[in-house]
């Protein structure tokens, strides 16, 4: 059974803000509340995906100390490489 859009928003990001570091949490979490909103289809199964892979890996993808893989090399992963979305609390 699909979820509804609703449904897919809260689980994903659930997702995407427990990954068990804080970094990746800000990282990953911060981009989902950014970005997912708008996600289209394609852009949520690329997330979807995203979020089976490793948080060292993802989090090297974003920093730009590892080449990204082709299936992650989408325009998608050039937003998440901006690091511009993460705002870290005081």
């Amino acid at each position: 059974m699909a979820l509804d859009r609703d449904a897919r928003i809260r689980r994903t990001k659930f997702r995407a803000w427990h990954r068990g570091t804080r970094e990746a949490d800000y990282m990953i979490g911060g981009f989902f509340d950014r970005h997912g909103a708008g996600f289209s289809e394609e852009d949520f199964l690329w997330f979807e995906r995203l979020l089976e892979e490793q948080d060292v890996d993802i989090m090297a993808w974003g920093l730009g100390t590892q080449t990204v893989p082709e299936p992650f090399d989408v325009p998608l992963m050039e937003k998440f490489k901006r690091l511009d979305f993460i705002e870290i609390p005081r």
